[in-house]
């Protein structure tokens, strides 16, 4: 029988995961997040997924494991989780009334073998005041966040238009890695 392991412990993955109804496990990977400055967002996105697959496939060595890394970028800002709520002003100020790019990198990894690929989504804000933001920053919800919002929560609220696949935003492309997995080999 075929095992699938999800290396990440955002509920939000785990969640959309499961609305495939594909029997899984999760075990995080301890990685070091580091974004390297010499490569460009989508080089970093899918390396970042891949180091957490590869680390969880060493302790499930004949299992299929998911990977997966979400950045928001804007031009060549990398927007990562905020540090506190400053960082968070910050970011979601940058955001107010343009478009930036989310990518979500996902590697599959069995037995030393591994894929990869990326999904890229538009996003664009309304223009936002500083106690929209404020408010929001209140909620706590930008805390766990690539560039401080949860489009799946209140963050909904400052998007005007989306162009690409939601769940790439959200935190898992499934649509695609559904896809991807079959060609991989694991049979659902």
């Amino acid at each position: 029988m075929q095992h699938l392991i999800l290396a990440s412990s955002s509920p939000r993955r785990k969640e959309l995961l499961t609305n495939l109804g594909i029997t899984f496990e999760v075990s995080s990977s301890s990685i070091e997040e580091i974004v390297d400055p010499s490569a460009t967002p989508v080089e970093n996105v899918l390396s970042l997924a891949q180091q957490k697959a590869m680390e969880v496939a060493k302790r499930f060595p004949s299992s299929y494991v998911i990977g997966a890394d979400t950045m928001v970028t804007l031009g060549s800002i990398i927007l990562g989780k905020p540090k506190n709520e400053e960082d968070a002003f910050r970011m979601l100020k940058l955001l107010s009334g343009v478009t930036h790019s989310v990518l979500t990198g996902v590697s599959i990894v069995k037995d030393a073998k591994a894929t990869s690929f990326y999904v890229g989504t538009d996003v664009t804000f309304w223009e936002l005041t500083d106690e929209e933001i404020h408010r929001y920053i209140e909620t706590r919800e930008p805390f766990d966040k690539a560039g401080s919002y949860g489009i799946q929560g209140l963050g909904s609220l400052f998007v005007k238009e989306i162009k690409g696949d939601y769940f790439s935003v959200v935190g898992l492309p499934i649509s695609t890695l559904l896809r991807e997995l079959k060609q991989f080999g694991f049979l659902p």
